[in-house]
């Protein structure tokens, strides 16, 4: 008989997007195939605690009580980055974990935003030598700091819309130099957004000069450094999924239909009224345009594993922007991610063993890399 594979699933975390992160979580929990997981919850608490949770016996019944439980009554752990030693370590012996929970063969993290999907997380997890689904440090890092995302995917020669950027520091210290900067270069409308944040949270739609400040303010509150996006009037949103480590694939794209004037935390995860459109209607010529641009962003960034990229569509013109790509997108029943690789081909429970099994293949050629030398070629 076949080993189970003990798997930890990472969720919550210190961000915006924590309640987003146990929707995907529970979402995943409740697809994974008890005959080839044993799943070990681990949990982040808004404060960064982490909690490990006991393994489910169904790992479909009460997947959304499951994981708050983790959080509120789970054992105290640290993660390790001894590679040596088991991933998590009791904080206490009040009540000790099980060595089955303390030893993980791959983590799953179903991390977003800030402290998950950053490379913050991916960085620990290289140090304890622990294998994990998705992007690593490099990609994390620079698939969350839209500024610096931007610069790569330019450089890689993709179509990106112009921007500035703004630190809060200079914001607050000279706000008239920079407002006449960026009503000089970008004009309105256009889009204000954290620099370090997914899940449209923090991002505003400014269509004139009162608006500017309030939304460079808002998004202050989440980074310290802003992006300040010119607007594509009127444009079509388009999603694409890619799927692989270095030979991705791009999904069939789809179109999202916001319910509000864009696709905004809101419209994502509240309020009903958004049509996600699969496949997206639009011609043979950018469609395959789309695919190509999503293979290229992933590998601008060197991405592994998974990510979604998002698109703009002209109207008018025609012509395709790279808006940004999420190197840890939803995994919520209704995220566009798994619901494009299921247009294509790839049902729910197959993207999430494909992604486990990309994860180990990558760990697999870490470890063929030398980390240490000695002179004379011993």
């Amino acid at each position: 008989m076949k080993k189970k594979i003990r798997l930890g699933i990472l969720f919550g975390g210190r961000s915006g997007e924590h309640e987003v992160s146990l929707t995907s979580a529970a979402s995943v929990l409740a697809a994974l195939d008890p005959a080839k997981y044993e799943v070990v919850p681990i949990g982040i608490t808004r404060e960064g605690r982490w909690m490990v949770g006991h393994t489910p016996d169904r790992l479909d019944a009460g997947a959304e009580r499951l994981l708050p439980g983790v959080l509120a009554n789970g054992t105290p752990v640290t993660a390790s980055a001894d590679p040596t030693g088991p991933a998590l370590i009791p904080v206490n012996s009040v009540a000790p974990a099980s060595g089955a929970q303390l030893q993980v063969d791959v983590i799953f993290p179903i991390l977003h935003g800030t402290f998950g999907e950053d490379g913050t997380v991916q960085g620990l997890l290289e140090l304890a030598g622990v294998p994990y689904v998705g992007a690593g440090v490099l990609a994390s890092a620079t698939g969350m700091d839209k500024d610096v995302m931007k610069r790569l995917f330019r450089d890689a020669r993709l179509p990106v819309v112009d921007w500035v950027t703004v630190l809060r520091g200079d914001w607050e210290h000279d706000s008239a130099r920079l407002r006449q900067l960026i009503e000089k270069r970008l004009g309105y409308p256009l889009f204000v957004k954290p620099a370090n944040l997914g899940s449209s949270v923090g991002i505003s739609k400014v269509h004139n000069r009162r608006e500017l400040g309030p939304a460079i303010s808002l998004a202050a509150e989440y980074d310290r450094k802003i992006l300040v996006e010119k607007g594509v009037e009127n444009a079509r949103e388009i999603e694409c999924s890619v799927l692989g480590n270095d030979r991705p694939q791009a999904s069939v794209p789809g179109e999202v239909l916001p319910v509000n004037e864009f696709y905004d935390y809101e419209a994502k995860y509240i309020k009903e009224g958004s049509e996600l459109i699969i496949p997206a209607k639009i011609t043979k010529r950018q469609t395959a345009q789309v695919r190509d641009f999503a293979v290229r962003a992933f590998q601008a960034i060197d991405g592994a594993g998974m990510a979604r990229v998002d698109f703009l569509l002209d109207r008018e013109r025609g012509k395709v922007w790279v808006n940004e790509i999420n190197t840890i997108p939803g995994f919520t029943p209704i995220s566009m991610y798994p619901k494009l690789w299921e247009a294509s081909g790839v049902p729910y429970p197959k993207l999430i063993d494909r992604l486990i099994e990309l994860a180990l293949e990558r760990h697999r050629e870490k470890v063929r890399t030398r980390y240490t030398y000695e002179s004379g070629g011993k």
